[in-house]
């Protein structure tokens, strides 16, 4: 008898149907065994930071910084229009939250709504800037300024904290700033040029 093994009459290979599906049992196994060991391993190392690392907190660009400063002071603005500050607090940091209620921000706004100062009006003009925004602690940044309006300025000094992700509103101090308009008749002096 010949030893030699027809074509039509081999075995199946590693992969053949039933092969595939033992080596797949064997693997979902295998893994469902060392799930719990990794689990625990991780468990072991402790609770993750909450903080994200520096390189995950993105510094704002002037750009991104004047979208903050300005939504900012537009939530205010409509919180002071409508009387209801919930919204603005919990668009807030978490720190935010618990440190201020509705009631009292409606009490520290009260100066700003009752003059009936429109907030709105910062949208027109860019912030300038009194000192570069600066870090003050690994999450949180401050950014203070001016918008230069007519005939009432508004001052802010802002923080805002990296959180879930984004930058939220963490403090803040809105201070309305009357502006003297000055005409050329009051001021005649006459300017020296730059020495070059």
């Amino acid at each position: 008898m010949n030893k030699t093994i027809d074509k039509n009459k081999r075995m199946p290979g590693l992969i053949a149907p039933a092969f595939s599906y033992a080596a797949a049992l064997i693997a979902f196994v295998s893994l469902a065994i060392s799930l719990p060991a990794v689990a625990q391993q991780q468990a072991n190392t402790g609770q993750p930071s909450i903080l994200p690392p520096a390189s995950m907190r993105p510094v704002p660009d002037s750009l991104e910084m004047s979208k903050l400063v300005w939504s900012t002071i537009i939530a205010v603005d409509h919180a002071n229009r409508s009387g209801n500050y919930s919204v603005l607090r919990d668009m807030s940091a978490q720190g935010f939250q618990i440190n201020n209620t509705a009631a009292t921000l409606a009490t520290t706004f009260s100066g700003i709504r009752n003059s009936r100062i429109n907030l709105s009006n910062v949208l027109l003009v860019p912030p300038t800037y009194s000192e570069a925004p600066r870090q003050v602690q690994a999450d949180i940044f401050e950014v203070k300024g001016l918008f230069v309006l007519r005939p009432t300025s508004i001052f802010f000094n802002m923080y805002f904290q990296w959180e879930q992700g984004q930058w939220k509103l963490f403090g803040i101090d809105l201070q309305p700033i009357s502006m003297q308009s000055e005409t050329p008749e009051a001021s005649p002096q006459k300017r020296k040029p730059a020495n070059r």
